[in-house]
């Protein structure tokens, strides 16, 4: 494929939510790395560290926190147990940010059939998410627990690099808080020592066309919407 410029790649990047089995090369994973590497850091810092998951490791890690997901559906009062370093979404949600929530939720739910009453339904969708949506690869980011908030700004500038040169390489890629419940599992799992917190994970492969999920296109306000001028 013709290489993206940072434009394209930029407005084509979107959460793909089902890929094929094509592998990605280690050299492939390694390059989008570095680029995403160059991303900026307060004083220089760096806070991103990555594990990377293929094979029997990450079906492994699939099969454990598939079962604890499914062992909750059973029995709500085990989500007592996994728990979040931190919190990625408010306490209490408020427009317009529930308003864009409920769109993008019952937009890709919609599309897939699923309707308010389908709670099987809406399990197995969400459950995609703990089999990396079928990809290939899934890194899993952690930081020490000790850095400061802005150290999470600049890991967002390392995990949108990342994403942005997944692109320039043909790859799609999926950003996972929805992994960030299960810590306790999965940082056994990876060698994540003490002092490490999770972040979040991110499916890595490329997209599978045939599939409806992944012609689901979210909406952004523009920028005079959330832009104020001042001179």
């Amino acid at each position: 494929m013709n290489a993206l410029t940072a434009a394209e790649a930029i407005s084509s990047r979107m959460s793909v939510r089902a890929f094929t089995k094509e592998t990605v090369s280690k050299q492939v994973i390694l390059k989008l790395l570095n680029l995403a590497a160059r991303a900026p850091s307060g004083t220089n810092t760096q806070p991103w560290k990555v594990y990377v998951l293929e094979g029997n490791i990450l079906h492994k890690l699939c099969q454990q926190v598939c079962a604890a997901y499914d062992q909750i559906d059973v029995n709500p009062e085990l989500a007592k147990e996994y728990q979040p370093a931190y919190e990625y979404y408010p306490a209490k949600w408020f427009s317009p940010y529930i308003d864009r929530r409920r769109e993008n939720g019952w937009g890709l739910y919609g599309l897939l059939g699923i309707t308010k009453g389908d709670k099987d339904k809406m399990h197995a969708q969400h459950r995609k998410n703990f089999e990396a949506f079928g990809a290939p690869v899934c890194f899993f980011f952690t930081i020490d627990k000790e850095l400061g908030r802005g150290s999470m700004l600049d890991y967002g500038m390392f995990l949108e690099n990342l994403m942005i040169a997944a692109r320039g390489e043909g790859l799609d890629t999926c950003p996972q808080a929805a992994w960030n419940d299960y810590a306790k599992i999965i940082l056994p799992i990876i060698g994540a020592n003490e002092n490490e917190m999770l972040v979040c994970g991110m499916a890595l492969g490329y997209a599978d066309k045939h599939e409806i999920v992944n012609t689901f296109h979210t909406l952004r306000v523009t920028a005079e919407e959330f832009t104020t001028w001042l001179s």
